[in-house]
């Protein structure tokens, strides 16, 4: 905490470099369901869709966007994705990414 006005909570996966940040004050108020957009990234896009669906999530069916850019150890890779809206209506892309350089 900041003060009274400017709460923060900055949430960071183990082992990863971006964090969320959540909170009052500094962060910018938006009305539920007005971020469109948002990505995460996941090693195994199958993996990510069956565990949503497991939790109830609607979810799309894997879409193939383009063609790799370089070889890669899977064909989804850079270019597998998934959709899904969480339960206030925001706008998720999962995106495979199996390694990394």
């Amino acid at each position: 905490m900041v003060n009274d006005d400017i709460r923060l909570v900055q949430l960071t996966p183990p082992g990863s470099g971006c964090s969320i940040v959540i909170g009052k004050g500094a962060v910018p108020q938006m009305p539920p369901g007005s971020l469109k957009g948002l990505q995460l990234v996941v090693p195994d896009l199958h993996k990510a869709r069956t565990q949503l669906l497991e939790r109830g999530v609607e979810v799309s069916e894997i879409q193939v966007m383009g063609e790799n850019p370089r070889p890669v150890p899977d064909p989804l890779d850079n270019v597998g994705f998934i959709h899904f809206a969480d339960p206030d209506g925001n706008a998720w892309a999962v995106q495979q990414i199996s390694s990394r350089a």
